[in-house]
């Protein structure tokens, strides 16, 4: 609170928190209607606004240290960089969609990894479209607040992402993973108390650094698209697997292996909740690593500090692992026997230090709430 009345001079109305996310299963499916499996993080993005009574949006982030002033009339993507896209995508959507908001002093601090596969975007997103929700009495449900920060991330920032980190974000649930239908966004909280079972999920974040802005991941979502499209589907979330090697010869060599690792996805993340439901966490583990393939060598998202992170985690104990995230870098998860964390985060630290690799970073995820007023 001392922070913000230095920078804009006068006290907040408040602090709204999201948090990042991990994956557990479901990766590249939520562009395809598919099913997705996340949940949240303790880390989260932390908004401590002040509603403004002008149509002028104030915004700095204590990372960067770069404040941006813009009268919201002038609010395009041109006049902002960076960070300042995804807050001011929301207030601009928000405009757009029809409802009456104004300016704010809006004031970001974050410890959700960037970069790495974790959602950071989403999590400032959905802090942003928290806080406007309550300041401006819009009664905007979470699954709807969750579309206008995916709109911005798609129109404003430039990103096509489907809508699985900002439905993570807004709509996951203390000590239970999302299980989400992308397509209608019904969802219901899994349990999933993983330390009752002896069991921890490892974050390796390899520092690895990308940007799906750079049309990489853009360039999937419009093969997938054009797949559908071929095979005169809605998406690809309604090709059953039985009908999926007789799809496979109707489509170009190159549109396949995208086809493949969608409709298995799918398959692995119902698998996923059927364990769950069981109380099972530990058979995640195979399902896990059979991700993991199915996007280093049908999606061909990964990259060598990922697949070491995974090949080495599974070689040191762990009962499964994946990147998580888009890919092109970012994090993976491991499933772990808690006697076995330290050994497991230790061989994948040595085996970076071998091979040249910058010393990834290593923390264990709890599932957490999502957005919400803090102060």
């Amino acid at each position: 609170m001392t922070q913000f009345y230095e920078v804009f001079g006068a006290a907040p109305d408040g602090t709204w928190a999201a948090p990042g996310r991990v994956n557990l299963i479901g990766e590249h499916t939520d562009y395809n209607d598919g099913f997705v499996l996340p949940i949240a993080l303790p880390h989260a993005a932390r908004a401590t606004v002040r509603r403004r009574e002008d149509d002028v949006l104030r915004l700095y982030s204590v990372q960067a240290r770069l404040p941006l002033q813009i009268p919201l009339p002038l609010l395009t993507g041109a006049r902002t960089r960076g960070w300042t896209k995804y807050p001011a995508g929301v207030v601009r959507t928000l405009r757009d969609a029809g409802h009456a908001v104004g300016g704010a002093d809006i004031l970001i601090d974050s410890d959700v990894p960037t970069g790495a596969g974790l959602s950071s975007s989403a999590a400032l997103e959905c802090a942003v479209a928290a806080a406007y929700n309550d300041l401006y009495d819009l009664a905007l449900a979470p699954a709807d607040l969750a579309l206008i920060a995916q709109r911005a991330e798609n129109d404003y920032a430039g990103v096509p992402c489907g809508i699985m980190d900002q439905m993570a974000s807004m709509c996951c649930a203390d000590g239970a993973a999302l299980f989400l239908d992308t397509r209608d966004l019904t969802q219901r909280q899994v349990p999933l108390d993983l330390a009752a079972q002896g069991l921890r999920l490892l974050v390796i974040d390899t520092r690895v650094k990308h940007d799906l802005a750079d049309g990489a991941y853009a360039g999937l979502r419009a093969g997938c698209e054009r797949a559908a499209g071929l095979l005169g589907l809605r998406a690809l979330r309604d090709l059953p697997a039985d009908g999926l090697d007789t799809a496979l010869g109707r489509l170009p060599a190159e549109l396949g292996p995208l086809v493949r690792h969608v409709v298995t996805e799918n398959g692995r993340v119902r698998q996923a909740v059927e364990h769950l439901d069981r109380g099972d966490a530990a058979a995640l583990g195979p399902i896990l690593t059979a991700g993991h393939a199915s996007l280093r060598d049908d999606y061909r998202v990964s990259c060598p500090e990922t697949d070491l992170a995974v090949a080495t985690a599974v070689a040191a104990g762990a009962l499964g692992a994946r990147m998580t995230g888009g890919g092109f870098g970012g994090s993976v998860i491991a499933l772990v026997a808690q006697y076995a964390l330290d050994q497991v985060a230790e061989a994948v630290t040595a085996a970076f230090r071998d091979a040249g690799h910058a010393e990834p970073r290593t923390f264990t995820a709890v599932p957490s709430a999502g957005a919400r007023r803090i102060g």
